[in-house]
């Protein structure tokens, strides 16, 4: 009679008599071991940026960069361009009343979502979480951005736009 109870079992129950209980349950050693690899790989990677930063830093943006032609952006338009280099980098290039023109960084110095310009509202706005920044300047007026965009110095070139690093002077 054992003998038939043993051949209704599959062979791979016979070869690994495990019971459910026993294989779902995870000890406090076995868990405490899970956290401390996971937490030394997160410290691991943390400083592998940390170095990759400090060694290979951010490249200043060199020379002039052609954006577009005048009669390509109404007033109160907005272009969006890149700029290739050692990571390509989204800007903006807005034309604001009197015909000025100004470019930012596009990225939200908050959290990095894509801003917008808004005439109606002569806002630059990042719609995640509303945060306001001045369209003449860069500056923050409302929100969570900590720092002001990043700005580059718009060059005008017979009927061409064109940006270059911002210099304080």
């Amino acid at each position: 009679m054992s003998d038939n109870k043993e051949n209704k079992t599959p062979a791979w129950k016979r070869d690994f008599p495990l019971r459910r209980e026993e294989a779902t349950h995870v000890s406090r050693r076995e868990f405490a071991k899970f956290l401390g690899l996971f937490s030394g790989g997160l410290a691991l990677a943390s400083t592998a940026i940390v170095i990759k930063s400090l060694a290979f830093p951010h490249k200043e943006l060199e020379g002039e960069h052609f954006v577009c032609r005048i009669d390509q952006l109404p007033e109160t338009g907005m272009f969006q361009f890149e700029i290739e280099g050692s990571k390509t980098v989204p800007y903006i290039l807005l034309h604001l009343p009197g015909n000025q023109y100004r470019a930012y960084e596009q990225k939200c110095t908050h959290l990095a979502c894509a801003v917008r310009y808004l005439p109606e509202k002569n806002i630059i706005e990042c719609p995640c979480h509303k945060g306001h920044f001045d369209p003449d300047t860069g500056r923050v007026l409302q929100g969570p951005p900590p720092r002001p965009l990043p700005k580059l110095e718009v060059i005008r070139k017979n009927d061409g736009l064109y940006v270059r690093a911002f210099k304080n002077v």
